[in-house]
């Protein structure tokens, strides 16, 4: 479901982005959960960079996607990976060093 019209990105980020917005508060998906859910399994690559390319910070929760190990990965808005761990915490995630307990 596309909840936003977006005036920039491309196609693909504009999916990224739309199905990012879909992930309600206190849920983590891993980056290639993200990939599967769009439609597109192999690119978890690519749904990680739209996520670092996302210019819609908070409204679009990107701290909520994570890699499948537990770590953080990335988080391009201020604050940057601080921010994005205390945004999970805040959600009510828990930690185990600096990865997220999945």
């Amino acid at each position: 479901m596309n909840k936003y019209n977006f005036d920039i990105g491309t196609t693909f980020q504009k999916i990224v982005w739309n199905a990012i917005a879909n992930i309600p508060k206190g849920k983590i998906l891993t980056y290639q959960e993200l990939a599967i859910v769009i439609g597109h399994p192999k690119s978890c690559r690519a749904v990680a960079s739209a996520c670092g390319k996302n210019p819609y910070v908070p409204e679009i929760p990107c701290h909520r996607v994570v890699r499948k190990d537990g770590r953080l990965g990335g988080y391009s808005a201020e604050g940057g990976i601080k921010r994005k761990k205390y945004l999970l915490q805040k959600e009510g995630h828990k930690f185990n060093n600096d990865k997220i307990i999945l």
